[in-house]
């Protein structure tokens, strides 16, 4: 039987990346992205090789309507990697409630509506899986980046407590926490900042969005049958 993922943020770094991990592991794909139509017709013509249903999906899932639109094309599903995420760097006291409100409704919000309505189409299957990518800031929180922190940290609390409540089901329900990776994210910081917090990580290096798709790619097989409500801490090194 044909199994079908939904990959939100597609079209970034990490979401393409793992949106080719799993189609060359037989994976068919709702593809959802928000802005960057260019990014995802690319990544279309990528997948394009592993002979899989693709189903792109646009829509701001910070809005109620765009979550509505992303939930009306999603038929049979076996697994969610919610990958989508915004970040903001000013000091907590200079934030406005506005960049709390978007940030809330990206990492919390809208990863919550999104499972609870697809919880029963999933509980159908007699296995199923649910990867949402949090933070290294999720963990031990950042200087300069609190708002993005707090929403990480709850994506986690989410994650460990719903996998009690799903495990009877055939839910399987975990996080990855990648550190400083190497994707657009990190566009706002310069080439001498990029090179301190590469001395800052033990490894010396920043992550691959590669190195972070193939974890994922692990807690969807079966060789992580019996993990469930855990945080895998993809960062060098850098926070343990």
């Amino acid at each position: 039987m044909k199994k079908f993922a939904l990959i939100t943020g597609a079209s970034g770094g990490i979401g393409s990346a793992t949106a080719i991990a799993m189609a060359k592991d037989g994976w068919n794909l709702y593809l959802h992205y928000n802005k960057n139509k260019a990014a995802m017709d690319r990544l279309i013509r990528k997948l394009e090789n592993y002979k899989i249903e693709m189903i792109p999906i646009q829509a701001d899932l910070s809005t109620d309507e765009g979550i509505s639109k992303l939930l009306n094309n999603i038929f049979h599903i076996d697994a969610i990697c919610y990958v989508s995420g915004i970040s903001h760097y000013g000091l907590f006291v200079d934030t406005n409630e506005q960049v709390f409100e978007s940030m809330w409704k990206v990492h919390v919000y809208a990863p919550m509506v999104i499972i609870k309505s697809l919880l029963p189409k999933l509980m159908k299957n007699t296995r199923s899986h649910i990867v949402l990518v949090s933070s290294i800031w999720g963990q031990t929180g950042a200087s300069c980046e609190v708002v993005y922190s707090t929403a990480k940290g709850a994506q986690i609390s989410f994650v460990k407590a719903l996998s009690k409540e799903v495990a009877r089901n055939g839910v399987r329900i975990n996080a990855v926490a990648p550190g400083a990776v190497k994707t657009q994210m990190l566009d706002m910081f310069t080439a001498e900042d990029l090179q301190m917090l590469e001395e800052e990580i033990p490894m010396g290096r920043l992550a691959r969005p590669d190195e972070i798709a193939e974890t994922i790619l692990f807690l969807l097989s079966e060789k992580a049958s019996y993990i469930s409500g855990q945080v895998l801490a993809v960062n060098g090194g850098w926070y343990t």
